[in-house]
């Protein structure tokens, strides 16, 4: 192959990639920190927790972390940690983690749970009803819900829940009575 063509081939696929990652984050359900979500409603949904029913609304109150993820996720996988230290972080101060897993395999969210010790509530929604009722369809993907129930933000990606920035923007909200 001469080195016009491969040069012609080589510009081919970069450009090809640069109009994908054009196309996924103009698409529509690529919201992140979009402000006009900011002040909705949570949508609520029934979810079991514990073997008991419960609902998202039975939280209000208290800051919630919505977390969609799954076990094959590698990113969900690498924020799992700072989502547990988060949870105990902010459960004493009115606010909790709510992990929602798009797992079909029960199996293999169980043996997550255990190999990982989750320390936030988490719920098992294989027919991925309730992250598309919120526009989700890549994970780790979050939902910040206030105590008054209403969409603060949402985060789409793996996080370090530790960190500075989002520590400071959490307390905030936690501060919000």
């Amino acid at each position: 192959m001469d080195k016009g063509l491969k040069r012609k081939l080589n510009t081919g696929v970069v450009l090809a990639f640069i109009a994908g990652l054009l196309f996924l984050f103009a698409r529509p359900d690529y919201r992140q920190g979009e402000a006009s979500l900011r002040g909705r409603p949570a949508k609520d949904f029934a979810y079991t927790l514990d073997g008991k029913p419960t609902r998202l609304s039975d939280l209000r109150g208290k800051v919630v972390l919505l977390n969609f993820w799954a076990t094959w996720c590698p990113p969900c996988v690498d924020e799992t940690q700072s989502l547990n230290q988060l949870q105990r972080r902010i459960a004493p101060l009115g606010g909790t983690v709510l992990g929602v897993s798009v797992d079909e395999n029960p199996q293999a969210y169980e043996d997550f749970i255990k190999l990982y010790n989750l320390s936030f509530p988490t719920y098992r929604d294989p027919g991925k009803e309730i992250p598309l009722s919120y526009g989700t369809t890549m994970y780790p993907d979050t939902y910040i819900i206030t105590r008054s129930g209403r969409l603060d933000r949402k985060i789409v990606g793996a996080q370090d829940w530790t960190g500075p920035d989002l520590t400071a923007y959490i307390n905030t909200l936690l501060n919000e009575k």
